[in-house]
């Protein structure tokens, strides 16, 4: 398939190597936004969840934006599955039904989707695994997720002083990033002197169940003996923070917590020194990336620059680690957040202290 990228992604903060939130749709009720009704191209984006905020966030309303900054004729078909497989594969089954021109997936399952591809590309629709990893996908377009685990297990060990014991919380074992933040912070994790206490990988990602687990743990360890966290996203990181000040720790005396995606939760946080670090993913390239090359693929133009994961024509972008030091360097810089909306409230005195304000 002949297919071509018009524009290159030119952003000192990613780097492509080798070149307002809005309900979920049931299974059969996609939300489409159409630029020109009868004969537009259609472009479905399957999006996994929502109790991960960036989905509905970010990530939906970019690419949507992007689409129709691109093109006149083409219409987005939406579709959330909520977390759950089966609710997902009934949704391809009805973009097929409608025909779209394109696919943009990021599936429940990574392992159970490769189905859903050959299901697609029998019927004519080229399909770009979206932030999660697809075999057999036309393209996909994610973070280096193996440097995520890495970067977040190197800022745990500095912070707890290169030794010590810490709690370990992964997340789905469905979702094929999770095993790549799991296998890249155990390669800087399992080389130090920090020893895991526990280790848990969370069924659906959920904040509650690393709550409920964290707090399963308090009555096995002593809190003196906890001496960091590390949880593979922002939501678990929240899930972990209410378990230790639940159970009666100081807010400032939590011990280093990291996190992932760069929730707006998380970011106050860490402004507060409730939580240590997160890892900040610019979604905005991301997704008008794949906005950008599903516009392509509908015009059957040729896509390029391009580099190789797995077999998969891929692009692939860096992920930057997210202090109290360097906020208003990055996702405020980025305009990912403003100053208002990390200061607002209980963090006006927070971000004061913090030099943000």
């Amino acid at each position: 398939m002949a297919l071509s990228i018009r524009r290159a992604v030119a952003t000192a903060a990613v780097i492509v190597v080798g070149a307002g939130s809005l309900a979920a749709c049931g299974a059969n009720d996609a939300q489409t936004d159409s630029a020109d009704g009868d004969g537009a191209k259609k472009i479905a984006l399957l999006l996994p969840e929502s109790k991960t905020t960036r989905y509905e966030a970010f990530d939906r309303p970019l690419f949507e934006q992007k689409v129709a900054e691109l093109c006149d004729d083409c219409e987005v078909v939406y579709f959330n599955a909520d977390q759950d497989p089966a609710k997902q594969q009934q949704q391809v089954e009805t973009a097929i039904t409608e025909q779209v021109d394109v696919m943009v997936l990021d599936p429940v399952d990574g392992e159970a989707a490769a189905g859903l591809v050959t299901s697609s590309q029998d019927a004519d629709i080229p399909v770009i695994a979206y932030d999660r990893f697809i075999a057999g996908s036309d393209y996909y377009m994610s973070f280096d997720n193996a440097q995520v685990g890495k970067l977040q297990a190197e800022a745990l060990v500095e912070a707890v002083g290169g030794s010590g014991s810490i709690l370990m919380l992964n997340g789905a074992p469905t979702d094929p990033n999770a095993g790549q933040f799991k296998e890249g912070a155990h390669s800087v994790l399992d080389s130090s002197d920090v020893e895991i206490l526990a280790e848990y990988d969370n069924p659906d990602w959920s904040p509650e169940n690393a709550q409920q687990w964290t707090t399963d743990q308090l009555g096995k360890f002593q809190p003196s003996e906890i001496n960091g966290v590390y949880a593979a996203n922002d939501g678990q990181a929240g899930g972990v923070v209410a378990a230790l000040t639940g159970a009666g720790m100081a807010r400032d005396a939590l011990p280093p917590i990291t996190g992932q995606d760069a929730e707006l939760a998380a970011i106050q946080r860490i402004v507060a020194g409730e939580q240590y670090m997160t890892i900040y993913k610019p979604i905005k390239v991301e997704a008008e990336k794949a906005a950008e090359v599903a516009v392509d693929i509908a015009n059957g133009e040729e896509i390029t620059g391009t580099t190789d994961f797995e077999g998969v024509d891929s692009f692939i972008f860096d992920p930057i680690i997210v202090t109290q030091d360097n906020v208003g360097d990055t996702v405020v810089a980025d305009e990912f957040y403003t100053v208002e909306e990390i200061c607002a409230g209980a963090y006006a005195d927070a971000c004061q202290a913090a030099g943000l304000a």
